[in-house]
């Protein structure tokens, strides 16, 4: 890798995502010039070129060595994500051009190695979870997997905490480049097997990455993971038997925290959804952990508001609501479909799922569709590819619900909503482009 004084500029390849987009903010403010690449304009790209970050879009590489950039490989850093695609005509004329070319996670795991990592790993809750803590430390470092509904943005800065939150991706492996301080691991139901081939080579890489963690573990309880822990390395295991008193008042989730580093009675949750009682009380461990006072977990969690695309309710009449997750695996759309029926249980619950990738569209199929037909109707989007090629004879049709196209999506929704004889609770959820169709959704429907 360059050397930190030869380093004039970053670019980075596929800055619309959004661990892409934490770090390329990040060295915005240390004041460097920043560029950066990504197929198409999305709401984040355009705040990061309102930050001063110069983007090009689509595969003309004329504009990076001869255009308006004028990055050469003596003094760029180019960081890229793993959605960009080896055959990229822009990657391949950096690969060319002799420019260091580093994963993202690479360059994360040097910046973490600065400070005191508290990290959280596992399939599902990382992205809540991590914000929560970020919250409940605030001032912090942190690096999120998604964009925090308490300060909009995913990147928190601050030059005087000692601590960097970071969200810990399992996806290629990448959570192996960190030096966690304090980790914590949510699950390990297997994913991204694309990559991991089996179940057993998906959790044979959260027990090696345990064995990285200096300071201690805070495990979900009963999970399939045998830590591999280095000596002096402690283990705190959290579950619901954790959260004692537990009760709904006006619509609030209250419960007391009960543990053998503290007991904190009367939390209340500021988003008020059952899954969040685990990933608060993981939360609360890693806080507590760190010196983080009782009575200010208990203020910050009463005030967290959650994170975009997390279990969003942008619709509640008497007549449909509506709500947006970023669900994408089996497990996590099951959990948000009993949020759904928790919050609304007597509305007939429409199901609007964009499967993201062939492979686990294919590995996932039987239980996708098992989890989906939980629904009382489902609408299906085509598959989202992103890094992927098609594979012959995966669709979204394998999951058995109707598929309508993007374009049609709202004018069907509204023909249910009209022809519906009973309430209507409306879920989206899915980890493509979906998020882009959700303004428009709630435009929509919010009047009828």
């Amino acid at each position: 890798m360059l050397s930190a004084q030869d380093i004039q500029n970053f670019y980075f390849l596929g800055i619309g995502g959004i661990g892409m987009s934490a770090l390329a903010r990040y060295f915005k403010r240390q004041g460097y010039p920043v560029f950066g690449y990504d197929r198409t304009p999305s709401e984040l790209t355009h705040e990061l070129e309102a930050e001063g970050i110069e983007i090009v879009y689509g595969n003309d590489q004329l504009e990076i060595g001869e255009g308006r950039l004028k990055i050469d490989p003596v003094h760029t850093l180019v960081v890229r994500t793993p959605a960009v695609p080896e055959e990229n005509r822009i990657y391949t004329y950096l690969r060319e051009q002799g420019f260091d070319i580093r994963k993202r996670a690479e360059v994360l795991g040097l910046v973490t190695r600065q400070l005191k990592a508290l990290c959280v790993a596992g399939t599902h809750g990382k992205t809540t979870t991590s914000t929560m803590i970020a919250h409940l430390m605030a001032p912090t470092n942190a690096f999120l997997g998604g964009i925090s509904l308490n300060y909009d943005t995913n990147l928190l800065v601050d030059t005087n905490s000692e601590y960097v939150v970071v969200e810990a991706d399992e996806y290629d492996r990448s959570f192996h480049q960190l030096k966690p301080y304090i980790s914590v691991v949510t699950a390990v139901d297997a994913d991204h097997l694309d990559i991991y081939g089996t179940e057993e080579a998906y959790r044979e890489a959260f027990a090696h990455y345990t064995s990285l963690i200096t300071g201690a573990l805070v495990m979900k309880q009963g999970i399939a993971l045998e830590p591999r822990l280095q000596p002096g390395v402690k283990c705190y295991t959290y579950g619901m038997e954790n959260a004692a008193n537990i009760r709904v008042t006006d619509g609030t989730i209250i419960f007391d925290y009960v543990s053998p580093l503290a007991t904190i009675r009367d939390i209340s949750l500021g988003v008020p959804i059952w899954v969040n009682i685990e990933n608060a009380l993981a939360a609360i461990t890693v806080a507590l952990l760190a010196g983080v006072q009782e009575e200010q977990i208990k203020q910050r969690m009463a005030s967290f508001k959650g994170v975009w695309r997390r279990f969003n309710i942008h619709v509640n009449t008497p007549r449909v609501a509506y709500v947006d997750d970023y669900a994408h695996h089996p497990q996590e759309i099951a959990t948000a479909i009993d949020s759904v029926r928790k919050l609304y249980p007597e509305r007939k619950l429409i199901g609007v799922f964009q499967p993201h990738l062939y492979t686990r569209t294919r590995d996932f199929a039987e239980e996708f569709a098992r989890v989906l037909h939980t629904m009382d109707e489902l609408i299906l989007l085509p598959i989202y590819p992103a890094r992927e090629e098609p594979i012959p004879g995966v669709t979204s049709e394998i999951l058995g619900g109707k598929v309508v196209e993007k374009k049609d999506l709202i004018p069907h929704l509204k023909e249910l909503i009209a022809n519906s004889q009973e309430p209507i609770a409306i879920l989206t959820v899915g980890a493509g482009d979906i998020d882009r169709l959700v303004p428009d959704i709630a435009h929509a429907i919010c009047n009828l």
